[in-house]
Parts: structure tokens; C-alpha cells; sequence
């Protein structure tokens, strides 16, 4: 691995600009070449094997760790941090198993990143749950889609809708959306001073990088369904039918409606919908890290 470290010398925080035109020299790799190499890796340790892979991705890990610049924390670190992710995805990559590299190293470049915010942030630092750990990470995403990121204070149902989601409280969502509605957290961070560029501008990618980003996110959403599928067999006859009905379907039913067709109460269906959730995601984190496509 050291071998491997040695081999990318490039570093974002060298400068940014600098650095985000440069690895857009890297090619990118056909399925073929990228096998090849990855078994040089994988049989022969050939650092120049790994090196390739790596560089040839490094335009992957600068896109995903865009989605991470409301953080308030230096992008050129973010980046860093998900090199290093690329760089362990490498490692353990095995290529017999069918799938490229891009759809395998996003799920390691994401941990990498979170696991570095987690450990800058504060509140971290203060001690959270898991479920508050991913409403960390999922709350802006939700905003957005609610078209609610510059509305101040949520309104009360989209706190409920929220915390239902994500197995928290209406007060953990509350808290949560003002630590990350400071002065630091602008999604649009320019560029340069007289703010006429954004980052994402640098990293406009060609037809072919396009094609291969296509690829790697249709197998990743492949993936996560046939993991959905297998999990689901952890939940009971109810469960799987409140979440079919609640998450995993166009127009999902109410909790009243829910209620009424049990029998119980509205609030007795959103408990048993967060557990049931809660259950499912375990199972589908315990089915990947048992088949390498998680870090553990």
C-alpha cells in the first residue's frame, strides 16, 4: 500500500484549481484494461498497475466529494480524504467479481469522506447515534427535494416527515438543521473571488466520462436493490408491507391509513415502521460488508 501512496504525488491542497485540471489529463480506462491491471495488482502488487487505476479515478472521487461541500470544511481536504478511500478500494478490489472499479471504490470514497467529517465536526465529537450520523448526511439531500434549503426553520410537517424517514426525533431534526444552516454551509462555494465559477465548473466531463459514471451508478443502484430484496426476508409479513407501503412505492399511504388497516394507532405505525427500517438497513449494511462491497 505504501507502493500506492508513493505512486499518486498529487495533492489538492497543493492547489485546487491546479489540481482539479490536471487529473482531467488522466484516461480513462476500458473494461478490458482496467481487468488487466487489476489483476497485475491483485497477483503481482505492481504499483504501476495500481497507479493507473487510481489516477484514472481520481475524477470520480473530486465529483462525489462536491456533494460534500456543505460541511464547512476545506474541499481540497474533503478530496484528500476521498483519495485515500480510492486508494483502499484499490487494494481490496477484486475484479473476478464482475463489476468495474467505479461501482465498487464510491462505496469506500463515501466512507472515507463521512468518516472525515464526522471526526471534524463538533457535534460529532459530542457523541451521536447512528441514526443522527445519517441524518447528518441525509438532511440536506431531503431539504432539497422538499425545496426547503433556504427556508430557515422547517415547517412542522416536514420535520415529521423527516424524522419518520430517518428514525430520529422532530427535535433531533430540528437541532440538526440549524447547526447546518450556518454561515459556512453555502452549497454553491465560488471558486474564485469575484465568484463567477464554481468548483463543479472544473469538473465537466465528456461523453465518455458521462457514459462510465452512467455505468458505475446503474450498477451501484443494482446492487443496492438486490441487496433491498435479500433484506427484506430479515422483516415480518407486517413489517415488509408497512415499508412497501410507507418508502418503496410512488404514492406512499399515510400512517392514518395504515393505522385503520391494523388497527392501531398512528403512532404505534410510525414505531413499527422505524424498527422495521432500522432492521432493513442493518441487514443490507451486514449482506454487504459479507460480500466486500462495503468497508466493514
Amino acid at each position: 500500500m505504501a507502493n500506492m501512496k508513493t505512486a499518486l504525488t498529487m495533492s489538492p491542497e497543493a492547489g485546487l484549481s491546479r489540481y482539479l485540471a490536471e487529473i482531467r489529463k488522466f484516461p480513462m480506462l476500458e473494461k478490458d484494461q482496467e481487468f488487466m491491471l487489476a489483476k497485475r495488482w491483485q497477483e503481482h502488487e505492481d504499483s504501476d498497475a495500481a497507479h493507473q487505476l487510481v489516477t484514472s479515478h481520481l475524477r470520480l472521487v473530486a465529483k462525489i466529494a462536491m456533494g460534500y461541500r456543505g460541511y464547512g470544511l476545506p474541499i481540497a481536504e474533503v478530496i484528500s480524504e476521498g483519495n485515500v478511500g480510492l486508494m483502499q478500494a484499490v487494494k481490496k478490489f477484486d475484479p473476478d467479481k464482475g463489476f468495474r472499479l467505479a461501482t465498487y471504490a464510491m462505496w469506500w470514497i463515501r466512507a472515507s469522506i463521512q468518516e472525515y467529517i464526522l471526526r471534524s465536526w463538533s457535534l460529532v465529537k459530542m457523541g451521536t447515534t447512528a441514526a443522527q450520523k445519517k441524518l447528518f448526511f441525509n438532511l440536506r439531500r431531503m431539504k432539497s427535494q422538499m425545496r426547503a434549503l433556504d427556508e430557515g426553520d422547517l415547517r412542522p410537517d416536514q420535520v415529521e416527515e423527516i424524522a419518520t424517514k430517518l428514525g430520529v426525533t422532530d427535535d433531533d431534526v430540528i437541532s440538526m438543521n440549524r447547526r447546518l444552516s450556518g454561515p459556512d454551509a453555502s452549497l454553491n462555494a465560488p471558486m474564485r473571488a469575484d465568484g463567477e465559477a464554481e468548483w463543479q465548473d472544473w469538473l465537466a466531463d465528456d461523453d465518455a466520462d458521462d457514459a462510465e459514471d452512467e455505468l458505475a451508478e446503474s450498477d451501484e443502484f443494482s446492487m443496492r436493490m438486490t441487496l433491498l430484496q435479500e433484506a427484506m426476508g430479515a422483516l415480518n409479513e407486517r413489517e415488509q408491507n408497512i415499508i412497501q407501503e410507507r418508502r418503496l412505492t410512488e404514492e406512499p399511504k399515510t400512517l392514518e391509513d395504515l393505522a385503520q388497516v391494523y388497527g392501531v394507532s398512528r403512532e404505534r405505525i410510525r414505531q413499527i415502521e422505524v424498527r422495521a427500517f432500522e432492521k432493513l438497513q442493518n441487514e443490507m449494511k451486514r449482506l454487504a460488508e459479507e460480500r466486500g462491497l462495503m468497508p466493514a
